[in-house]
């Protein structure tokens, strides 16, 4: 695979998106939830429709169509035509280019983190044991999106599973299976770089301040303060 930059969890943030194309200017890997959030969802759906990246659905993708959707999800959906509906029914749940499989989730959900676990005590990096499970039979290096937290994981087994971190979004808060936090505590953009198997993980400067402006003038308050802060205020 020739340089490549993997991108996930843009939700909308249109000058994250652009401020991530200018830092990397090769070819891109989108991993999925790239448009609902109170920003820019329909600006953001034109721009990936005309870039023609590899891209896979996240839950935020299934959850426009109603199932279980969300506010956020709301507020792009009446923003959206014809044309950009279209294209998210195209996005497959799961892609494997060169051995490289990219999932938004897991392998099999596109609700379950793949280096996390959530529980009673909260939010927290999950064992050997529940990864290499929620692998299954995963090929050498896995691509994941969904908890918006950038690391790398290798198992015993040599395989070795991704998350790029979030372009769009640095902290928010979710209520499945229960209530947790997520908080990167920097509101700056967050990709990967994939190179010859090696990964390098960068953080980028946009305008998020414009950003979570935005977000306040829709009526979002708590997004406005994660994107403006990359923590969450008021848990």
């Amino acid at each position: 695979m020739t340089r490549t930059a993997v991108l996930s969890d843009i939700h909308g943030n249109l000058p994250a998106l652009e401020a991530v194309i200018a830092d990397a200017m090769d070819a891109f890997l989108n991993l999925g939830d790239s448009l609902s959030g109170p920003l820019w969802p329909a600006e953001t759906a034109d721009r990936l429709i005309a870039l023609d990246w590899p891209t896979i659905a996240g839950n935020h993708e299934r959850q426009l169509f109603g199932a279980s959707m969300g506010a956020s999800d709301a507020f792009a959906a009446e923003r959206l035509s014809d044309w950009h509906w279209k294209w998210i029914e195209s996005l497959p749940p799961t892609l494997t280019l060169n051995d490289v499989l990219l999932c938004h989730g897991t392998p099999t959900s596109d609700v379950e983190h793949l280096l996390f676990s959530v529980d009673a005590s909260g939010f927290g990096s999950a064992s050997e044991v529940d990864i290499a499970h929620r692998l299954g039979s995963a090929p050498a290096l896995t691509l994941c999106g969904h908890s918006h937290v950038a690391g790398e994981r290798v198992l015993p087994d040599g395989r070795r599973v991704a998350n790029p971190g979030s372009v769009g979004l640095q902290a928010y808060t979710d209520d499945r299976p229960q209530r947790y936090v997520v908080a990167n505590g920097d509101p700056r953009t967050r990709y990967v770089i994939l190179e010859d198997g090696h990964l390098v993980f960068r953080t980028v400067d946009y305008d998020y301040r414009a950003a979570a402006c935005r977000a306040r003038e829709a009526g979002f308050d708590a997004w406005a303060d994660w994107l403006e802060t990359g923590c969450v205020l008021h848990a």
